[in-house]
């Protein structure tokens, strides 16, 4: 006996469901059943349907094809399109003996065929085989759900990995710049908050359309000023005014930021091109690292072309910058720094409204303008 064969006592408590419209047939066919199974009878296709569905379920129904009122090529076809029945195997059992009858019962779907009069052993053998092959397909998809599920499991577990890496990286740049890391969760929430607003908007809807999109945006956020680790202590932490020379040296972590992640994309890239001797993407998205690009190297960038570090102007400022844009300055005017107090919320609000197609993409604005309730609330939420 091969191990892996499911064992006799396991077969021996399966329920047959017995179908036949007359009642010397159910008596005859369950007395070769009783001995090694727990039969279930029903006397007409429409009573086999009720019981089909009643506890305990039956693991393989033997059908008679000639009965009254619902044959049991009705039957079948009724079995086979409720979702909850349709894996169940049914062998017919039948007076009928040609070809036809045959062919017709299997392409509806039967797993076998058996013609009265019933040989038992034949009868028992096949129902055998049918419960063993039911066995061996349930445990293949109670392995396939289970491995379906461990994959899943395992790519939420690196997802999470890769998030708390991102955000502790993101931080060690505020920490630097004494910022605590709510700026980053602050922040993060304004953009969500500004995709969410803007999906609708006819400039945005394709792009924001996109959830994957918009969810490598959001994660993507807190990477925008990662730059500032290149940053000398002695400027990024002056509690005064920064000079010319000074704020020069900055304004330099913006494309710092995007150099680093450049570098970052193109050593995945070298080493996507070792392991594939390809130097096209495969199977690896560097999305998200582009994504965080963007974000990076053009959150000061103006609407107007007055920004850094590239002098950008209107559409060809990134999507992804151009929210961080309003956001970070929303988050800056807001909070207390070292440098300054917090400004209050209308003289905020005031000072990005001014910013409207200058400063900040014009539709953003009015989207920021329109949940102002919003942000102040993810402020308060993530207060310092």
């Amino acid at each position: 006996m091969n191990p892996n064969d499911p064992p006799e006592s396991t077969l021996n408590q399966a329920t047959i469901l017995l179908v036949d419209d007359t009642k010397e047939n159910l008596s005859v066919i369950g007395q070769i059943l009783r001995p090694r199974y727990h039969v279930r009878v029903a006397n007409s296709g429409p009573r086999a349907l009720q019981v089909v569905l009643t506890p305990p379920r039956p693991d393989l129904i033997l059908l008679d094809v000639m009965m009254p009122e619902m044959d049991g090529y009705q039957v079948l076809q009724a079995l086979r399109t409720d979702p909850q029945l349709r894996d169940i195997p049914v062998i017919f059992v039948t007076a009928l003996n040609a070809d036809d009858d045959e062919e017709r019962g299997l392409a509806l779907g039967a797993v076998d065929y058996v013609t009265k009069p019933v040989k038992p052993a034949l009868l028992l053998a096949r129902i055998h085989a049918q419960l063993e092959l039911k066995q061996a397909r349930d445990r293949l998809a109670d392995q396939n759900a289970y491995l379906d599920a461990e994959v899943h499991r395992r790519m939420a577990e690196n997802e999470l990995i890769k998030d708390l890496s991102l955000m502790t990286l993101a931080s060690l740049a505020e920490k630097r710049d004494n910022e605590t890391g709510n700026h980053l969760f602050r922040t993060q929430a304004y953009v969500e908050i500004l995709m969410e607003h803007l999906a609708g908007h006819p400039r945005f809807a394709a792009a924001l359309a996109d959830k994957a999109y918009c969810q490598r945006i959001a994660k993507a956020a807190p990477l925008h000023d990662i730059g500032k680790v290149g940053i000398p202590d002695a400027i990024l932490l002056k509690p005064g005014k920064l000079t010319a020379e000074e704020f020069a040296i900055m304004k330099k972590h913006a494309e710092i930021g995007a150099d680093t992640l450049g570098e970052a994309i193109q050593r995945v890239r070298m080493v996507q091109a070792q392991v594939t001797g390809d130097d096209a993407y495969g199977s690896l998205s560097l999305e998200f690292l582009e994504t965080a690009q963007q974000i990076a190297g053009g959150h000061h960038e103006k609407w107007d072309g007055s920004g850094y570090p590239y002098g950008l102007a209107g559409d060809a400022i990134p999507l992804p910058a151009r929210l961080m844009a309003l956001a970070d300055v929303f988050d800056a005017l807001i909070s207390r720094r070292h440098y300054k107090d917090a400004f209050p919320l209308e003289q905020t609000v005031a000072i990005i409204r001014e910013g409207r197609g200058l400063h900040f993409d014009p539709d953003i604005v009015d989207a920021f303008l329109s949940c102002v309730e919003h942000f102040k609330r993810i402020a308060d939420h993530y207060a310092d």
